[in-house]
């Protein structure tokens, strides 16, 4: 299989959120087949859904992979694990460390355990902005530009950490 580019979204609002972050960016470094190309800023955000809990630090990374979407996916995960994430079922809490598979080449796949793009990311700024520091032209397959799609998202508490 050929290196395809993908985005990966990390959040954390626990257990010192900045250094989680920094440690889930090492740790993509790491993975087999995969080298990170570019790391954006990191931003602070107001949580979503469950608002009574502490902001979120958000950031993003482009990496060049040879693995496999679910491959990729599922290093997503025990990366998370190492980092003390437990997936209780509650969707929108808090967490150590959060990784999405944003974006996957411009593949749109819809598999019960896999969404790629990720469903919700052309709604959330804390999302979009580090994806258009990344890349300022980046398209959502079947939403469109990122600077579009971030027009549209007024009005989300979003605010780049000085120094990060």
């Amino acid at each position: 299989m050929s290196a395809v580019t993908a985005y990966i979204g990390l959040g954390s609002n626990l257990a010192e959120p900045v250094a989680q972050v920094r440690a889930g960016m090492d740790a993509l470094a790491g993975l087999p087949q995969t080298r990170v190309e570019a790391r954006s800023s990191f931003y602070a955000s107001a949580p979503v859904g469950i608002v009574a809990q502490p902001d979120f630090v958000n950031a993003a990374c482009r990496v060049r992979t040879g693995l496999p979407a679910r491959a990729l996916m599922q290093a997503l995960l025990e990366i998370e694990k190492q980092h003390g994430r437990v997936r209780d079922g509650a969707k929108g809490g808090p967490r150590t460390l959060d990784l999405d598979l944003l974006l996957y080449g411009a593949e749109i796949l819809n598999q019960p355990d896999l969404v790629v793009p990720h469903p919700r990311l052309h709604e959330r700024a804390f999302v979009l902005y580090p994806l258009r520091e990344l890349d300022a032209e980046l398209a959502i397959p079947g939403r469109g530009r990122v600077a579009d799609l971030l027009a549209a998202c007024g009005g989300q508490r979003v605010e780049r950490l000085a120094g990060s």
